[in-house]
């Protein structure tokens, strides 16, 4: 197939946390459930993206070729230019019926039955992939609207440790600084639930999908009787993206998917600890076999004079980089994030998250932080975290 897209190329001319946590919808979590008996168990799921993701696994359904996809997308895109070019030439005669993008055709229509077949081709280039699996990025991966996916990782972790706990929280509106400082324990526990839904499909052709997300992460102090075990911090972060599939080349890694959106996160608390900001957020991402990579930089949209927290850019940052990588069973993922300026501005975190199989579909966590704004109210105090955990979804 290379050697005919090559020849062809040729032919061309010049809530509550814990009720949250009950209520989240099964299809976030059906990767983790076991494979059914039988494809008949499968008929009584509602919800297409879940029913699907059943008979799939009932049925032992080999994930994508997306090599496979790559390469025909690629075949097809050169073979569309050349018949373009073709047809712009004035009296040239129709080409045999044998030719390169005759053969290309009937390619393009062997994996993509039913369907224009050059157009398709281009079209479900990634399929299969790590990003595609997350954003239905493809032609033929998208599953409608209004169908909850996962977003980012779903885990509980009983032990949150931290080597600093900061009793004072402080920002520089005087409104925003905590007096009496607080009674903490250096363990606590941590969860955090995610989703995400499509509310619009193909906004532009076969491109472009509005996508509505919310991360909720919770600090408990569980182990602090003396206090009541209060929920130390929460952090609530709905978004919208608008997410267009692309497909690009940089070295090994394929470029899948940019997007832009709005991304709202605050704390929901009453000052002094309140802790809020809105950012313009893009969203670049590229894949690599069982690696995945996204940068997202993003633009803080003011909030006047009255700002909870007007120097949070410098400490949580003006943009992260993520890479996931599957081995065996087991995902890893590294972030790190930076404020993007010298000097004293210059702060930044990293963290690094371990998923590992227990048992059946009981899997282990592992999270380890260090840096600034680990949170919403430590937004600007230095502290390094670990937890261990259980985990309900990851990445991928």
């Amino acid at each position: 197939m290379i050697a005919d897209a090559n020849r062809a190329a040729r032919l061309r001319p010049c809530l509550h946390p814990l009720a949250l946590a009950l209520a989240m919808p099964v299809s976030a979590l059906a990767q983790q459930v076991p494979a059914p008996a039988t494809p008949e168990a499968c008929t009584a799921i509602a919800v297409d993206a879940d029913r699907l993701a059943c008979y799939d696994k009932a049925l032992n359904r080999r994930a994508a070729d997306t090599r496979a996809a790559d390469v025909a997308a690629k075949e097809a895109r050169a073979i569309q230019r050349n018949l373009e070019l073709a047809d712009q030439i004035e009296g040239r005669a129709p080409p045999p019926a044998d030719t390169v993008p005759e053969r290309a055709r009937r390619i393009a229509g062997d994996l993509y039955p039913n369907e224009a077949p050059l157009d398709s081709a281009i079209a479900n280039a990634g399929k299969g992939g790590l990003l595609d699996s997350r954003w239905e990025l493809a032609k033929d991966s998208k599953l409608g609207v209004f169908n909850f996916r996962a977003y980012k990782p779903v885990y509980l972790l009983p032990a949150f440790w931290t080597n600093d706990t900061n009793e004072l929280p402080y920002s520089p509106n005087p409104r925003n600084q905590v007096t009496d400082p607080q009674s903490l324990t250096s363990v606590e526990a941590k969860f955090q639930l995610s989703f995400k839904t499509k509310a619009v499909e193909n906004l532009f052709g076969d491109n472009g999908d509005i996508w509505m997300g919310y991360t909720q992460s919770s600090r408990w102090q569980v182990y602090n009787g003396d206090d009541s075990r209060p929920f130390r911090e929460t952090n609530y972060e709905p978004e919208v993206l608008l997410v267009f599939r692309n497909n690009y080349r940089i070295g090994g890694w394929r470029g899948r998917m940019a997007a832009i959106g709005l991304n709202h996160q605050s704390n929901g608390r009453a000052d002094p600890f309140s802790r809020s900001w809105n950012r313009v957020v893009a969203n670049i991402g590229l894949d690599r076999e069982d690696w995945a990579l996204t940068l997202r930089p993003w633009w803080r949209i003011s909030d006047g004079n009255d700002d909870d927290n007007p120097d949070i850019e410098d400490y949580i940052g003006r943009g992260d980089l993520t890479v996931v990588h599957r081995r065996g069973g087991h995902e890893f993922s590294l972030m790190a994030r930076h404020s993007l300026r010298g000097g004293d501005r210059s702060h930044g975190a990293v963290q690094f998250d371990w998923g590992f199989p227990i048992h059946n579909s009981l899997r282990g966590h592992l999270q380890v932080f260090d840096g600034y704004g680990e949170s919403l109210i430590d937004y600007n105090h230095k502290a390094t975290y670990i937890g261990l955990g259980v985990s309900l979804l990851e990445w991928y």
